[in-house]
């Protein structure tokens, strides 16, 4: 059981690491102090769920519908994109420094479904939660250990952005950080949308 859960825990940490677009999005949030906790928990319960779905027989379904992705495949394209737009826009513009009142928060409910839509809309998240992971997870002697070591690395995953992005948030206020910290993530909405739209699924 140990190593069903261990080997969940360092294969599903590797996959959620790399999905940029999620981990650069709460990331922002995060030195914002813009409901980023909020954020951070809904990525993790959506992660969670999907994980527990891949393993109990959703993945077949998704194969039967090809069509389902390439619709998600667009959708991520395009959201993706305008995410990338809105950060070089506010690179060419400039900040001012992160103090309360300084700039305007958006609602919670707008945060949580932008959150929502960086998660669901990127067709990769699907592949790796409902098909890649339940596929290593099927060859595990104990599947419910193997999810549980997968939701851990989600959960540390995470609260260490959401709480790491918050403690430097006093170092990275400064205008010139945040236009850097703005064409980074502008970047990385960017290549990630190009190569939905050019490299496919």
């Amino acid at each position: 059981m140990l190593e069903s859960y261990l080997t969940g825990l360092v294969v599903c940490g590797g996959i959620i690491v790399a999905i940029g677009a999620q981990n650069a999005y709460i990331l922002g949030q995060a030195i914002r102090r813009e409901h980023h906790w909020w954020s951070a928990g809904l990525c993790m319960l959506a992660d969670i769920s999907l994980f527990t779905l891949g393993m109990f027989g959703v993945s077949a379904a998704l194969m039967a519908m090809p069509e389902a992705l390439q619709i998600l495949r667009w959708l991520g394209v395009v959201f993706l994109g305008w995410l990338a737009i809105q950060a070089f826009y506010r690179a060419s513009r400039g900040r001012v420094a992160l103090e309360v009142g300084e700039i305007k928060r958006r609602s919670l409910k707008g945060v949580l479904f932008t959150t929502l839509a960086v998660t669901l809309l990127n067709p990769q998240v699907y592949l790796d939660t409902l098909l890649l992971i339940p596929a290593i997870g099927a060859q595990q002697e104990n599947a419910t250990t193997f999810v549980a070591g997968a939701s851990s690395a989600s959960v540390m995953w995470f609260g260490l952005i959401a709480w790491g992005g918050s403690a430097l948030a006093p170092v990275l206020s400064r205008p010139l950080a945040w236009r850097i910290i703005d064409g980074f993530i502008g970047l990385m909405m960017a290549g990630i949308a190009l190569q939905l739209a050019f490299g496919g699924l």
